[in-house]
């Protein structure tokens, strides 16, 4: 079996018991369909565009299992967005178990439908550029992409993520799941700030494309 295979296999193995821990413990309750709904899209997104990596550029798949951040600050923002993303599947919980919130029915849809959204167009950045990895560094052979989401914002990747993670506690049925999304935005702009400073420094002509692509996030905001 294919080593990378076998590494995503395992990890997506441990999934279960990550829900059970952080988000239905919480909630006292398995009976909690939001959670499984919510899950089970994502997990057929990740399949399918492991699926399509795995064959088009396994390169790419290598070096976000394998290249992690040896920067303190990056190392730093990177713990702060993890225990954030735990923080609201933990937060939902507790919102299911005390009834905190009432989202209704169309509006969890909704949010589960944005926010497959946002994990399409991490997705197609992918496939738009193959360097797009988890740590902030030029490859050698890297060279400026303006094209797909490119063309639209410098940061796409992060554009992408800050739509799921806004729309993630929604999809849970849970409100006050929102407070740690606040500190995962503000966390991405920060390192959208910092990646800038690299590429301006090491990336030939990425100074010529953030003079064309004038939004870092959101097209006509920031």
């Amino acid at each position: 079996m294919n080593p990378l295979l076998t590494r995503v296999i395992l990890g997506l193995a441990f999934l279960p018991v990550v829900i059970w821990l952080l988000i239905l413990l919480p909630a006292g309750t398995n009976n909690f369909w939001q959670v499984y709904l919510y899950f089970s899209l994502l997990l057929i997104l990740v399949l399918l565009g492991f699926v399509y990596f795995i064959q088009h550029d396994p390169a790419l798949i290598e070096r976000r299992l394998n290249i992690r951040e040896k920067e303190s600050k990056q190392k730093w923002l990177v713990l702060v967005m993890g225990i954030s993303v735990i923080t609201i599947y933990m937060i939902s919980g507790f919102d299911k178990r005390f009834n905190w919130s009432d989202i209704p029915v169309w509006l969890v849809l909704l949010a589960d439908l944005i926010s497959l959204c946002g994990y399409m167009l991490i997705l197609l950045v992918f496939k738009e550029n193959s360097f797009a990895g988890r740590i902030i560094k030029v490859e050698t052979d890297q060279l400026v992409v303006a094209t797909g989401p490119y063309a639209h914002v410098r940061h796409p990747m992060y554009s992408g993520a800050i739509l799921m993670y806004v729309t993630t506690p929604i999809a849970l049925g849970s409100w006050w799941g929102l407070l740690p999304v606040i500190i995962i935005s503000i966390a991405l702009m920060v390192r959208s700030i910092m990646e800038e400073e690299v590429l301006q420094r090491d990336l030939v002509g990425y100074s010529d494309y953030s003079q064309q692509v004038k939004w870092r996030l959101i097209p006509a905001i920031w």
